[in-house]
């Protein structure tokens, strides 16, 4: 299965970032709710594992929270890999606005 993995830069330790973010996968929900189903998932201290499907892909990744980054590591079927840049890159906007909205 291909993977994927992006990153976004913090400044706000790694406490406080995952404070911010422990509601992140309701609202992706709530934002995406005709796109995205059955998604899932659950945090283990700093780490969220989560799973999603949309347009028919079922997507696998975790979300790791560290002190100055947030890195996002996951699995794709082989036939999104043609989206893998336009995944990679919708997740890290949706952390972005997460994590700039104090």
């Amino acid at each position: 299965m291909p993977s994927f993995s992006t990153e976004v830069n913090h400044t706000l330790g790694r406490e406080r970032a995952t404070e911010m973010l422990k509601d992140f996968v309701l609202r992706v929900r709530d934002r995406y709710k005709d796109q995205v189903s059955q998604l899932d998932g659950g945090w283990n201290d700093n780490v969220l594992d989560f799973s999603l499907t949309t347009y028919g892909f079922k997507i696998t990744g975790s979300l790791i929270v560290e002190d100055t980054r947030v890195r996002l590591e996951g699995n794709l079927p082989f036939a999104a890999l043609a989206f893998r840049g336009k995944i990679e890159q919708s997740i890290a906007d949706e952390i972005r606005k997460e994590l700039s909205s104090s």
